[in-house]
């Protein structure tokens, strides 16, 4: 049996939009000790096929971190397997908040030097000193008291759709810049209760035990993120002090939380929180786009794009070929005025794409 997927994403993505089968999405995480992340990855290829897994698994040294899709009648006995496995006995499964969504159309499994990138020496400070986990009720109590500062331990990208009130906001593309940052920011408050958060609580184990290390007295963190508190707050009845869209890393790229829109279409201004990644596949930029912007410029950034994604394929491929060699240009995430930053260094890009 394969150990990668062959197929091409274009007819996987549209098998899975035709399909009527219903699948249950969740992430996992666990810091454990893997001898030997390459094996250990070939056999949950193997096993996790059977059950028709899908999704997008980081393994290392360190441990796991795993946001998948499994089908609905195949969940339990998915579950069951897991607690076979010693290092995922047990592990805390965040389910989606919203339900019967596209998220994952092929399983990819990767190791890597760790599950998330940190830049932090790792032998360096106890990573297992972690902050006090606390659940939907206590995170609601804690914050209630003015002496609590509450901080997003995710991207600019991520909190500009949806975050919790009062909550510090580190302008940030990825967690490594985060960790200096929430740093310089909080010394002013290192003897105040510190609540961190993040999507699902694996950011949240690391940056805990770092700022715990750093010398922060009351280091708190939401136990299972944002995805277990928009349940719990649901099940329990409790006031919901997170404002607007969950953005997750699949093909949703956001779960609603709350039905307030807290951001803008990044090309007119209008209210909107819903993510795109422009249809130029030379560009690919992550941005806020509304549908009426959507269908002005075809599903892309800018009318650039637009006119490119109309050449014909063949031409693309020749443009797109040229475009590799200056990818490093392309910044993901942060737009201040949707401008084609890949067209200032493809000059035989942007002449065809006027012409």
């Amino acid at each position: 049996m394969l150990l990668h997927n062959r197929v091409d994403k274009r007819i996987l993505k549209q098998q899975m939009e035709e399909s009527e089968e219903k699948r249950t999405t969740l992430s996992f995480y666990n810091y454990a000790r893997i001898d030997d992340p390459n094996t250990t990855r070939d056999q949950l290829y193997l096993d996790w096929s059977k059950f028709n897994v899908l999704g997008r698994v980081y393994l290392a040294q360190e441990g796991i971190n795993a946001q998948i899709n499994v089908p609905e009648d195949k969940f339990e006995a998915f579950k069951a397997y897991l607690n076979e496995v010693p290092f995922l006995k047990g592990v805390r499964l965040n389910i989606a908040v919203e339900k019967d969504k596209k998220s994952f159309y092929k399983l990819k499994i990767k190791v890597r030097t760790k599950i998330v990138a940190d830049g932090l020496e790792d032998d360096s400070f106890d990573v297992s000193d972690r902050g006090k986990h606390v659940n939907a009720e206590e995170f609601n109590r804690l914050t209630d008291d003015p002496n609590t500062i509450v901080v997003d331990m995710r991207n600019h990208y991520e909190s500009e759709v949806g975050h919790f009130e009062n909550a510090i906001l580190p302008d940030v593309d990825t967690f490594r810049d985060a960790l200096p940052i929430v740093n310089e920011t909080l010394q002013p408050y290192r003897d105040r209760n510190i609540i961190m958060y993040c999507t699902g609580g694996i950011r949240c184990e690391k940056a805990s035990a770092y700022f715990k290390h750093l010398g922060f007295k009351n280091v708190h963190q939401l136990e299972g993120g944002i995805i277990k508190y928009a349940h719990e707050v649901k099940e329990k009845g409790l006031p919901n002090k997170f404002k607007g869209k969950n953005f997750v890393f699949d093909e949703r790229l956001g779960e609603r939380i709350s039905d307030e829109v807290i951001s803008h279409c990044h090309q007119c201004g209008k209210a909107c929180d819903t993510h795109t990644n422009c249809r130029n596949d030379a560009c690919h930029l992550l941005f806020i786009q509304c549908d009426e912007c959507a269908k002005k410029y075809d599903n892309c950034c800018s009318n650039e794009c637009k006119t490119f994604v109309n050449l014909p394929e063949e031409d693309q491929k020749t443009l797109r070929k040229q475009y590799q060699q200056k990818r490093n240009v392309f910044r993901k995430g942060r737009v201040d005025q949707l401008e084609n930053h890949w067209l200032k260094d493809a000059p035989l890009i942007k002449n065809q794409a006027h012409d």
